[in-house]
């Protein structure tokens, strides 16, 4: 056989018709239908964790004359969690949402501003803790990769995760927190 033979032979193979289009139709409607379910149930689960976390009070603002920053950064908020139990999510007041994060620390405590996200304030009374970590709220990432700070809320204790855009940056958080938390203390 010539090559020009088999060109011939090659383009003269096609695939069969489709004759059921009914059925395919309907197959991914179903499939369709199917993934909408899965989300809304999803979606549905996520409201009930904030219902079931009715107790978690308001988040505090900012006040209005901070303080001079000792400590800026940039970079992810992962979302946070009852202390101790990283994967037990806190939804409440948007506290489960993850977000690009500018943390600013003054002495009078930690502001965490979330662009398309719920801000907040962490009085540096109620910091109880700074710690470098690897995971949060279903996220992992490498040993030391994630600045976890530990605060009282109401009668909670959170750990609320974030990640600079340069990870170099937590060890200083961490020192600094935890010096400030210290001094604190001691003036008590």
């Amino acid at each position: 056989m010539t090559p020009l033979h088999l060109t011939y032979q090659a383009a003269g193979k096609q695939s069969a018709e489709v004759t059921d289009w009914a059925a395919r139709v309907g197959w991914l409607v179903g499939l369709v239908l199917f993934v909408a379910l899965v989300y809304w149930l999803m979606r549905e689960g996520w409201k009930w964790r904030g219902t079931l976390q009715g107790d978690v009070p308001e988040l505090p603002d900012a006040p209005d004359e901070p303080g001079e920053a000792r400590l800026t950064m940039s970079g992810r908020y992962h979302g946070s969690t009852t202390a101790g139990q990283w994967l037990d999510r806190i939804v409440a007041h948007g506290l489960g949402t993850r977000s690009r994060v500018e943390l600013t620390l003054t002495d009078a405590g930690l502001d965490v501003v979330r662009p398309g996200a719920t801000d907040f304030f962490v009085p540096l009374a109620q910091v109880r803790e700074a710690r470098l970590d690897k995971g949060i709220a279903g996220k992992v990432l490498t040993e030391g990769g994630l600045l976890v700070v530990t605060w009282q809320h109401g009668e909670r204790l959170i750990d609320s995760g974030f990640r600079s855009d340069h990870a170099a940056e937590h060890i200083e958080w961490v020192e600094t927190l935890n010096h400030m938390i210290n001094k604190t203390e001691g003036a008590r």
